[in-house]
């Protein structure tokens, strides 16, 4: 199965198109590393913050640690949902896509040279349409790298603990035909629905992918797989643009 380019979506995109991608750095004041990323109407602040201790489970091991929170504000979607905090815990859903993001991360850190520290990750979804977790993941890389350019600047760190970059979107079988980048509609009425996440060199971290409907096949899997893989690169470039990494 080779990819359609020639069908069009419920938003007029072609099945390999991503959604515009946007990046804006600095975006809050206070943290070492903060960004505004945006697929398409998908809005995501990543914060990175740095503490000068790691959780006691690494107490003596000479290695830091990265973690992160995931949050939908009440009004990221199309009707009101309530914070979790009113509920006295999180989703489900919640801690899923936390501990997938601190694991996406974590893949492409030296955590040994970044030291006895910690780096929270929060993911904070101010409007979502489809691919948050994804948004979220090519966001904190970003925010991870500035937070990491700022202790370089204040000599807490001689090199970056960052070995490669990482990114993540969405695929999917919709109609039948393998689409990137699924927004809502994709998403809530796909046959396949599936994320993956990898390196800028084309490794993967992580593949979670259902059918939703029909059963997929070895063949469309295959194909889902490297519809990602030209997703992935062309968010990796976005990444090093906003960085400065390429003019």
């Amino acid at each position: 199965m080779n990819f359609i380019t020639n069908s069009k979506r419920p938003d007029g995109r072609s099945p390999n198109t991503l959604r515009p991608v946007r990046i804006t750095r600095q975006y809050t004041r206070y943290a070492e590393g903060s960004v505004l990323i945006e697929y398409g109407d998908t809005k995501v602040i990543c914060t990175a913050s740095v503490e000068e201790r790691v959780p006691s489970f690494l107490n003596n091991s000479g290695q830091g640690w990265l973690t992160a929170e995931y949050g939908l504000l009440p009004r990221a979607t199309h009707t009101r949902i309530e914070r979790e905090a009113t509920h006295g815990k999180q989703s489900g859903r919640t801690q899923e896509i936390q501990r997938l993001i601190g694991r996406s991360l974590r893949a492409v850190f030296d955590l040994k040279a970044f030291g006895t520290r910690t780096m929270q990750i929060d993911c904070d979804v101010i409007q979502a349409d489809g691919g948050t977790r994804c948004a979220s993941i090519t966001g904190a890389f970003v925010a991870a790298h500035d937070a990491i350019d700022t202790l370089i600047k204040e000599k807490k760190l001689s090199r970056s603990p960052i070995q490669e970059h990482v990114a993540a979107v969405s695929v999917g079988l919709y109609k039948n035909i393998p689409i990137l980048d699924l927004n809502y509609i994709e998403d809530s009425s796909c046959d396949t629905d599936m994320n993956v996440i990898m390196t800028g060199t084309g490794n993967f971290i992580e593949i979670q992918g259902s059918a939703e409907g029909t059963p997929f096949t070895s063949e469309q899997n295959d194909c889902l797989l490297k519809l990602a893989k030209h997703g992935i690169s062309q968010l990796v470039d976005v990444q090093k643009y906003a960085l400065g990494l390429l003019s």
